[in-house]
């Protein structure tokens, strides 16, 4: 077990904390470590219907590119993560989930940060809205399963948490 000595620097955003710790090893040597306070996240997979998901096209500045990801979330102080996964669905696509299934909760940085991303499957969706977050959002596609193989082989989804989201849905193997 490590223990924390003392907390070299950190910095803090709206966001999440990070941390340069100095830390006493298990074999009393004096090591250092990275740590990043994260809230936890929801992510949804929303079924349009049996052959169809919907995805959302996002840019992510750290990548330089837009990406396709299920849409997803941190937890807001105070709330739950089924409701965020319901309220991250909504802003994001404009969609409500009359039927949401916890299928799963991970550790997407386990070396350096405590962020959980609990993942869901939502059916019966209705449209609610026809407006969605346009400062995250670059559009909502509606993406057919029989295709979603393809498109992991090609790259053309690189995110984590979709990746795990789409092989607990059975998407592909």
């Amino acid at each position: 077990m490590e223990k924390r000595i003392s907390t070299v620097a950190s910095l803090s955003t709206a966001s999440f904390s990070v941390y340069l710790d100095e830390v006493r090893l298990k074999t009393g040597e004096v090591a250092k470590r990275i740590r990043v306070d994260h809230p936890e996240a929801a992510a949804v997979v929303p079924f349009a219907s049996d052959k169809e998901i919907m995805m959302v096209r996002q840019f992510r500045y750290a990548l330089g590119r837009e990406t396709l990801e299920i849409p997803a979330g941190k937890v807001d102080p105070g709330e739950s993560v089924r409701a965020c996964a319901l309220r991250e669905l909504e802003e994001e696509t404009g969609f409500r989930a009359e039927e949401l299934t916890h299928l799963y909760t991970y550790a997407p940085a386990i070396g350096y940060s405590n962020e959980l991303i609990h993942i869901y499957s939502a059916k019966n969706i209705v449209q609610v809205s026809d407006t969605i977050d346009e400062r995250e959002i670059g559009s909502v596609d509606i993406v057919p399963i029989k295709d979603l193989q393809t498109m992991v082989r090609e790259r053309r989804i690189l995110d984590g948490k979709t990746l795990i989201a789409l092989a607990l849905v059975g998407v592909y193997k």
